[in-house]
């Protein structure tokens, strides 16, 4: 039996994810099993400004298949890896997938600054606090 049978990789557009998908796929190569690559797209939410007229909105539609288009390309580096797109707060929707979904090894990436994590929180931080699971942070080499 694989040491993990369903790995679940969480890729954006950075640096950080493509290394965190390559060693996800480096260690399925260890121990064969399922591969996930997850990618959350949030829900748009109108502004509060917006009246007839007004904003433009995205489609919602539209933005889950340019995710998806893009998330089968990124998931291609790993032959035979399941593409997943989530919505909602990334973190959450991450941490209730891999939960719902038996992973047992969650995979993502580590490089926010500080002003991100400070505005944003960290999302590695809610990762290794909330998932069900084991998680692997990869962090990009300081230059």
């Amino acid at each position: 039996m694989a040491a993990y049978p369903h790995i679940a990789v969480c890729v954006e557009d950075s640096a950080g994810s493509r290394l965190a998908l390559a060693e996800a796929a480096r260690v399925r190569a260890i121990a064969p099993g399922r591969l996930s690559v997850l990618h959350v797209v949030g829900t748009p939410a109108p502004p509060p400004y917006l009246s007839e007229g007004g904003s433009f909105m995205p489609d919602g539609d539209e933005v889950r298949r340019g995710a998806g288009d893009w998330l089968a390309e990124q998931a291609a580096a790993a032959p035979g890896a399941t593409p997943v797109v989530l919505e909602g707060y990334p973190p959450q929707a991450v941490c209730e997938w891999a939960a719902a979904n038996g992973v047992s090894l969650l995979v993502a990436g580590a490089e926010r600054g500080r002003i991100e994590r400070l505005l944003l929180g960290s999302f590695s931080t809610y990762l290794s606090r909330h998932a069900p699971c084991s998680v692997l942070l990869v962090r990009v080499p300081r230059r």
